[in-house]
């Protein structure tokens, strides 16, 4: 009996997720000022400054301008840091830092979209050192995170891939291309409107405690609309798998993703 070559095309289906405000209710950028403060990474004036810039992104009232000031400001405090430094740092503060705040409905509709067979992927302005970890915890397949630039073992302060606006859809895109998802059969989760783009590029799109330009567009476009409340423990309800070995995985299919989505541009 002749096999159906429609086995070997079928797509798979993929979650994609915001990361602050949407799993976690804070920014992942800031949530590691103490620690960091703590082993000499940022000075008190520094940590003022993320302080104020969290405070405006919690009320939203950070605009896109703003927001792209928060990213210059970020890269160059960053510059010089030691990568293997902030890495073990966000390993050994990571319960502490980020645990408290994720939300219990966003942790639930992961584990609907796993036993579903849908690819979870994190998408976050975030730095990698930071989203991988978390992502991990999360049980995560894929991770898009901001990727900034190294000599050397440490942060020049230049910025490699910004994953923000637009470049979250492109590289939503990319990914799917490289991992065979139907992006019109998959679902994407955000709480900001910056995120349109990434919501857009997908069949179901869902907008998450969103900000008051996102509701509107969510209304127009017919998106959903849900209201995540309950910031839980993460880890008592799994194990603590945000190892150097975990990590070490995550990592290196982000790597495989990326260099075969690179290619293929240069294929072209």
């Amino acid at each position: 009996m002749d096999e159906d070559p429609t086995q070997h095309d079928a797509l798979r289906e993929a979650a994609f997720f915001d990361l602050d405000k949407t799993i976690i209710a804070t920014s992942s950028a800031t949530a590691f000022s103490r620690p960091f403060l703590a082993q000499g990474l940022l000075t008190r004036r520094s940590v003022l400054r993320t302080a104020y810039a969290q405070l405006m992104y919690l009320v939203g009232g950070a605009d896109e301008d703003q927001t792209e000031r928060l990213r210059a400001q970020l890269s160059r405090m960053v510059a010089g840091w030691d990568v293997s430094l902030v890495s073990s740092i966000v390993a050994e503060t990571l319960h502490e830092s980020i645990d408290p705040t994720v939300y219990a409905e966003a942790v639930a509709l992961i584990d609907e979209h796993h036993a579903a067979g849908r690819d979870v992927v994190v998408v976050s302005a975030s730095g990698a050192e930071v989203v991988e970890p978390i992502a991990a915890i999360l049980g995560a397949d894929r991770v898009i995170a901001t990727r900034m630039n190294v000599v050397d073992g440490r942060y020049t302060g230049e910025i490699d891939f910004y994953a923000y606006g637009e470049n979250k859809a492109s590289a939503i895109r990319d990914i799917a291309q490289v991992e065979g998802y139907d992006l019109e059969a998959s679902y994407a989760y955000s709480d900001s409107i910056t995120d349109a783009p990434m919501l857009g590029a997908v069949g179901h799109a869902f907008a998450v405690n969103p900000d008051r330009a996102l509701r509107r567009l969510a209304l127009e476009r017919g998106w959903g609309t849900l209201s995540f409340v309950r910031p839980v423990p993460l880890f008592p309800r799994r194990a603590r798998i945000a190892t150097a070995g975990v990590v070490a995985v995550v990592v290196l299919g982000v790597v495989v993703t990326w260099i075969a989505v690179h290619r293929r541009r240069r294929a072209r």
